[in-house]
């Protein structure tokens, strides 16, 4: 399930280039055109899934597979002294792009933001 509308969704399809980090059938990751940090991804489903608010149970395993690539890549990327994960959910959230993502950011401080 995609939305012809979300940008994530035209990422995943190949329509729109990205750095890819990672990919699955579940899961891609790719690097952020505007890092906050040395070290800056985003995991995405590949399901579309507006934002956190819309999990439900049937996507626990989902979850769990998002949140256990993060130190995977990480360590892959050369970020060795920790990271942060952010998932922004709804307008109040500052969610930007309605399609579930995680940043994913490490690297040596200072860092832009966060």
């Amino acid at each position: 399930m995609s939305d012809p509308n979300c940008i994530f969704c035209k990422i995943i399809a190949g329509q729109i280039p990205s750095k890819k980090a990672f990919e699955d059938e579940h899961l891609l990751a790719f690097h952020d055109i505007k890092p906050w940090a040395p070290v800056h991804v985003l995991i995405i489903p590949k399901l579309h899934i507006a934002s956190l608010a819309d999990i439900g149970p049937e996507h626990e395993a989902l979850m769990g597979r998002m949140l256990g690539l993060a130190p995977r890549l990480m360590r892959e990327l050369g970020v060795t002294n920790g990271f942060r994960t952010l998932i922004n959910s709804g307008p109040d959230g500052r969610q930007e792009v309605y399609h579930l993502h995680m940043h994913v950011m490490g690297g040596p401080r200072p860092w832009s933001q966060g």
